[in-house]
């Protein structure tokens, strides 16, 4: 009906202001347009193509290489055992320290003072003490020739006690006085490098805080993330090889020395430190490094990396329906992966099609067109 009209009003319009040849010219282009609209609704996007492979189970029994960082195996912070204002801090992060190097000073001004005054109140007491022994022996000769009382020797014998008591104290308060003093110097007690530093000269610190980091040279560990799949299936006591990712010549070898109790709750994997044996001046602390173990022998699904991606900040994969020929985004679990591979430990089943290529411009329920499957 509605077509009709408009034929009719271009009609009537051409009837009247343009030639009849022009009008039956323009006719049809105006049904045309008329119609456009309908069968634009009915234009479909064509399927996307896309690279696919076949799941399938493979030997795991070749190396996993994982990314990881050089750490200090044993590190300290380093603070006073008393409060003050810090006047010198003579490292910086970066720095060799020997062991007994000063590495920072307290103001010692009070410390000072009280260290005066313990020694005159040791002898104080020195001088009472002498008093004290001097009165005694005279009245342990008097008593001797019966020329003084039981009682004033009594009291002689008790004074000597008090006084060599002071003397004990004030020795102690003394050596505390001393002790203070020597605290206001922070010594290293071993050879490291100073990793970082927490306080600043003039600030007023508080005893115990961290005021220098140090990473004992007592060894190197190398720290990486690992799924809990790769856990399960390392064999005991595994060796590890490690390079430097700026430089794969330089190469060392380490065994598991400890792996943390709880997984990180971020990415759920388990932080893994490996000892490394002798390594070489070149690996340096926080540098960045590849290791590599053989796993025990088992089987396992490997993809490509390039079908990895991503969905609630979990990994997550492309997986094809074959009767519909439609996507779907479906998490999986890595157990460990390369710039090239990564092992799936749960997730995918045996026989299903997953995207390799073209991950980035799919969304869920999308129709494509396989351009090969690898069986």
């Amino acid at each position: 009906m509605k077509q009709s009209s408009t034929t009719a009003a271009v009609r009537n319009c051409c009837s009247r202001n343009f030639p009849k040849s022009l009008s039956v010219l323009l006719l049809p282009l105006v049904l045309g347009l008329a119609g456009c609209g309908k069968d634009a609704e009915q234009v479909e996007a064509p399927p996307r193509p896309v690279r696919t492979v076949t799941v399938e189970l493979s030997d795991t029994a070749n190396p996993v290489s994982l990314t990881g960082r050089i750490e200090a195996r044993n590190e300290a912070g380093l603070g006073f055992r008393i409060a003050g204002r810090l006047i010198e801090r003579s490292v910086n992060v970066g720095d060799v320290v020997e062991p007994g190097e000063i590495i920072a000073k307290l103001d010692p001004q009070n410390e000072l003072n009280a260290l005066s005054s313990a020694q005159a109140a040791l002898n104080a007491a020195n001088g009472q003490l002498n008093k004290s022994r001097n009165a005694f022996e005279r009245q342990e000769q008097l008593l001797a020739n019966g020329f003084t009382t039981r009682a004033v020797f009594d009291q002689a014998q008790q004074a000597l006690l008090a006084a060599t008591s002071q003397v004990d104290d004030a020795s102690a308060r003394l050596k505390l006085a001393r002790d203070q003093v020597a605290f206001t110097e922070l010594k290293a007690d071993t050879a490291g490098v100073v990793t970082a530093r927490g306080a600043e000269p003039g600030e007023v610190v508080q005893a115990g805080q961290m005021i220098v980091q140090i990473a004992r040279e007592n060894g190197r560990d190398a720290v990486f993330d690992v799924p809990a799949q790769l856990l399960r299936n390392l064999p005991p006591d595994p060796l590890v090889t490690v390079r430097l990712n700026d430089n794969a010549a330089v190469t060392a070898q380490g065994r598991v020395r400890e792996v943390a109790p709880q997984a990180d709750p971020a990415t759920r994997t388990f932080p893994v430190r490996v000892g490394l044996i002798d390594p070489p001046a070149a690996i340096r602390l926080g540098a960045g490094i590849t290791g590599s173990v053989v796993p025990q022998a088992g089987s396992a699904i490997n993809l490509p990396a390039s079908a990895l991606t991503r969905i609630e900040g979990a990994p997550a994969v492309w997986v094809v329906d074959p009767a519909t020929e439609s996507v779907s985004l479906r998490n999986i679990e890595v157990a460990a992966f390369d710039p090239a591979m990564v092992v799936v430990s749960q997730g995918l089943e045996v026989g299903e099609i997953v995207v390799t290529a073209g991950v980035q411009a799919l969304h869920p329920g999308q129709v494509v067109r396989l351009l090969g499957v690898q069986p």
